[in-house]
């Protein structure tokens, strides 16, 4: 069971007191962008094997949206930090990549119909990776 600790109440919550609110981190477009970049800001997303950084809601708790870093692969989970935060923090990056050897962070993310950016797959190994069917 995945289980997230909540960076504005505390509480470990287990998933199915969260909500989901896909992926974090996304650059958005609206009134004014081409209808390319807003087709890809609503439809267009990585789900990376690997590390991803996820947008959850404590739904039956504080209410609060919080920002979450996890592998997708293993469900570890390297920790939480507040939504209005525009990157991951630094000492969030640092236990991914002790856990990740060569784990690169994304420089952005951004959903795009032309191609992935951000997290790769073959330039952020995930050890679990290769055991799985």
């Amino acid at each position: 069971m995945l289980t997230l600790t909540c960076p504005y109440c505390g509480v470990a919550a287990e998933e199915t007191e969260l909500a989901p609110g896909g992926e974090a981190h996304l650059t958005r477009h609206g009134p004014g962008s081409s209808d390319t970049d807003f087709e890809g800001y609503l439809f267009a997303r990585q789900n990376p094997r690997g590390v991803l950084f996820e947008r959850w809601r404590h739904a039956y708790g504080c209410g609060k949206w919080f920002l979450a870093a996890r592998d997708s692969v293993t469900l570890q989970v390297f920790g939480a930090y507040p939504a209005q935060t525009t990157a991951p923090p630094d000492d969030l990056v640092a236990a991914i990549r002790a856990a990740r050897p060569g784990w690169q962070p994304p420089a952005a993310v951004s959903a795009h119909p032309d191609g992935r950016t951000g997290d790769d797959y073959a330039l952020n190994p995930t050890p679990a990776r290769d055991t799985l069917a």
